[in-house]
């Protein structure tokens, strides 16, 4: 019945005329071989939704036997639920059993159905090893190698199974994550996009992004655009100005400053190194490090955020913290490639930058260097 119709006909019956939204269905585990991602800022409930399937799980698992005859093909029965950790970011569970299934509010216990995994090749194992098990869940799925998409996607259409990915697709600058989002992206059939509010104080709108910042003095300061990609620990609140803090916001109250600095000066300056002339990017490192106010960046930010019709004071925060040289060279090294590994050595032992930082974030990068 049309929409416009079943309205009329509730009206006639003297039913008030409102709008009637789909409820959340439970999961359906007849279903074989999709691949399911669930995406959204962090705080969007990711993680949750992964654990009502584990709790639907339960339920479906007492069912009898004309049940399993429509959940299994194969050996795989999707009601048999497995869950897959990051290894890298254990750090986010220290106050969690090792076999919870945490998020914001609470967690599940998976006993032996959990595992911590660093590859695509050790997901390739797992599965193997249980083929009794019909559905994987894959937390975080975008911090593995570009290969777990296509690892995923050729056990769904071999065995049934069927895989949930709750991953970031967006990372902190509003961009594809990496190749492997790129990828999920592309292998996925089933995509289940979850939204968050704001977290601004002022705001209450919806939000669909990550926002990265850091507290310096008790004011929060936008990370800049060039800021490392990938910063492991765990998403507590911290006042470290060298950790990050994260949060959910809106359009309107997601700061990136520093975007068009990097295409402008920052990433010209790292092609100018990688033939060979080094000496422009030093000066703008030193000068970032020691004579703030007289370097590029701060001129550039000055004219962009200040000087001009409608000013962004709120970006100059950005400017506050620490190590914003070693945060420089760490993109143009670990993400663009301009500066090579004994360019990097060089600068940082000239201008005296902070090697315990640069180690720690270039591991974080999968580019470790010993400085």
């Amino acid at each position: 019945m049309p929409q416009d119709d079943e309205g009329n006909f509730l009206k006639s019956l003297g039913f008030p005329q409102v709008r009637v939204h789909h409820s959340l269905n439970h999961f359906d585990f007849t279903k074989p071989g999709r691949r399911i991602l669930v995406i959204g800022p962090m705080g969007s409930g990711k993680t949750e939704y992964s654990a009502r399937i584990w709790r639907d799980s339960r339920v479906a698992r007492k069912k009898g036997d004309g049940v399993a005859a429509l959940t299994t093909t194969g050996m795989a029965d999707r009601r048999n639920v497995f869950f897959i950790r990051y290894s890298v970011d254990s750090e986010r569970f220290t106050d969690y059993p090792p076999d919870a299934l945490a998020y914001r509010g609470g967690y599940e216990r998976c006993g032996d159905m959990i595992a911590q995994i660093r590859s695509s090749f050790e997901l390739d194992a797992l599965i193997a090893a249980h083929p009794e098990v019909g559905t994987w869940v894959v937390d975080e799925a975008s911090f593995y190698d570009e290969r777990i998409a296509y690892v995923m996607r050729n056990w769904s259409e071999k065995t049934g199974a069927v895989f949930i990915f709750p991953t970031l697709v967006l990372n902190f600058r509003r961009e594809i994550f990496n190749a492997t989002a790129r990828l999920l992206l592309d292998t996925a059939t089933d995509v289940f996009p979850l939204t968050a509010y704001c977290e601004h104080s002022d705001c209450i709108a919806d939000s669909f992004y990550t926002y990265r910042y850091y507290q310096v003095d008790g004011i929060e300061c936008p990370a800049l655009y060039f800021d490392p990609l990938i910063i492991i620990g765990g998403d507590r609140e911290k006042d470290d100005p060298l950790e990050p803090n994260y949060c959910t916001r809106c359009d309107l109250h997601h700061y990136m400053p520093g975007k068009e600095f990097t295409f402008f000066i920052l990433k010209p300056l790292g092609e100018t190194a990688s033939r060979g002339d080094l000496a422009p990017l030093k000066r703008e490192l030193w000068q970032i490090k020691n004579e703030r106010e007289q370097s590029d960046l701060y001129r550039f930010f000055k004219e962009r955020f200040l000087d001009c019709e409608n000013p962004e004071p709120k970006n100059m925060d950005s400017l506050r913290v620490d190590c914003i040289a070693e945060r420089a060279l760490i993109y143009l090294f670990a993400e663009q490639n301009l500066v090579t590994a004994d360019q990097l050595i060089r600068i940082a032992d000239e201008l005296r930058l902070d090697k315990d930082y640069l180690e720690k974030r270039l591991s974080d990068n999968r580019r470790p260097l010993a400085l």
